[in-house]
């Protein structure tokens, strides 16, 4: 045996990180019965627990509590924090999760009580993007992301960022090495703008000359794990990843799709959106958001079978309103019908008082009511445009 199969490390044998997810519920983020708020929470923390699955981690452990509000310095105050550190210390956790925002304040008090790695949500689904962006638009944003975020949690080494800019001459005199990472970080942030800002007029340009050709553009939205890059593999016959996860693809695919002789469009698979979805990802992802703010016509895919999904309708529609996108026709895809009851599997059109086509019952996985679909996007596709 060589000496270099003999020290290679096999990543099969690599063990995933222990996980301990942390939930709380405050009484500003819930109303109504205490039934309702209940389902509520149990929902997030579900939704939660597929996160950290997406992102590769090992849930060992869930703990819950209730607060009217977070607690300014621990986000779950002192008695809790010490029973999560207990918890830690007995189930070998590398890394707590909390579904929710942390101050970088909170995230440094809860390192130090617990003696582990603390992530927020937002640092959690960063890592999952960081983990599935494929293209380089798609890693560029990515990075951008993690970039703005880390600025205000300077709380660990980052000396990687020194080594890609190569340090000498970089720091002045007195300057602490706080100060140097800072403004490492927002060299690099420099520079990242200024990259997609040069992807976004390349994604312009190509835009312009998808549109020169008088096609419909229709860009499938939804809830992640929705069925969106299924339902466009489907349709297109195209080879986009698509698995039963949450966030399974984050770049932007275009396809011309043929309808019929009189209607071929332009058919986009975009980003899934997800419950309280911060800002700054919003942000970060404009250039592959602006597809969606630039379509025809909108395919909202929706699970039906998700007992959720008129929230998780909700959620969509609130980031397509930040995005400027809101006020675009949507064709809703009521997907997973054959996971519904006996009675509610009647897959087609449903269509308002005038006859307009304004949703569709399918299962993609089945392919029960594709020709129903086909025939709506027909009908948006020969409208004129507003």
């Amino acid at each position: 045996m060589s000496k270099r199969n003999l020290f290679s490390v096999d990543k099969s044998l690599e063990q995933p990180e222990r996980v301990l997810l942390v939930g709380v519920m405050l009484t500003a983020d819930y109303s109504g019965a205490n039934e309702t708020r209940e389902r509520g929470f149990q929902t997030a923390l579900t939704e939660a627990a597929e996160l950290v699955s997406a992102a590769g981690g090992d849930l060992v452990s869930i703990e819950t509590s209730r607060r009217d509000k977070p607690h300014p310095a621990l986000f779950v105050g002192t008695g809790k924090a010490e029973e999560l550190a207990a918890v830690v210390k007995q189930h070998d956790v590398g890394l707590v999760v909390f579904n929710h925002e942390l101050t970088p304040t909170q995230e440094r008090n809860l390192e130090k009580e617990l003696q582990c790695r603390v992530l927020d949500r937002v640092g959690l689904i960063l890592a999952i993007f960081a983990k599935r962006a494929q293209s380089q638009e798609g890693k560029l944003q990515v990075e951008l992301a993690q970039l703005n975020h880390l600025s205000g949690r300077l709380v660990r080494g980052y000396g990687h960022l020194q080594s890609q800019k190569g340090g000498i001459g970089l720091k002045g005199p007195g300057e602490t090495q706080l100060e140097t990472d800072r403004r490492l970080i927002g060299q690099k942030i420099t520079a990242l703008k200024k990259q997609l800002a040069d992807v976004r007029k390349q994604r312009a340009t190509r835009r312009k000359s998808r549109m020169s050709g008088r096609l419909k553009t229709f860009a499938i939205v939804g809830y992640t794990n929705a069925g969106k890059s299924s339902l466009f593999n489907r349709l297109t016959k195209a080879d986009v990843l698509a698995k039963d996860q949450l966030f399974a693809t984050l770049d932007t695919t275009a396809r011309r799709l043929f309808l019929s002789h009189e209607a071929s469009v332009i058919l986009t698979d975009t980003v899934g959106f997800v419950r309280d979805l911060p800002h700054k990802l919003v942000s970060a992802f404009s250039a592959t958001l602006e597809e969606t703010a630039m379509a025809d016509v909108l395919l909202h895919v929706v699970d039906a079978s998700n007992t959720d999904f008129e929230r998780q309708m909700d959620d969509v529609n609130e980031v397509l309103e930040e995005i400027g996108a809101h006020e675009i026709p949507q064709l809703v895809v009521y997907n997973k019908i054959d996971l519904l009851p006996s009675g509610m599997r009647e897959a087609g059109i449903l269509r308002d008082n005038s006859g307009h086509a304004v949703g569709v019952n399918v299962s993609v996985a089945e392919s029960l009511g594709l020709d129903g679909l086909r025939e709506a996007m027909i009908e948006l596709a020969v409208q004129p445009s507003a």
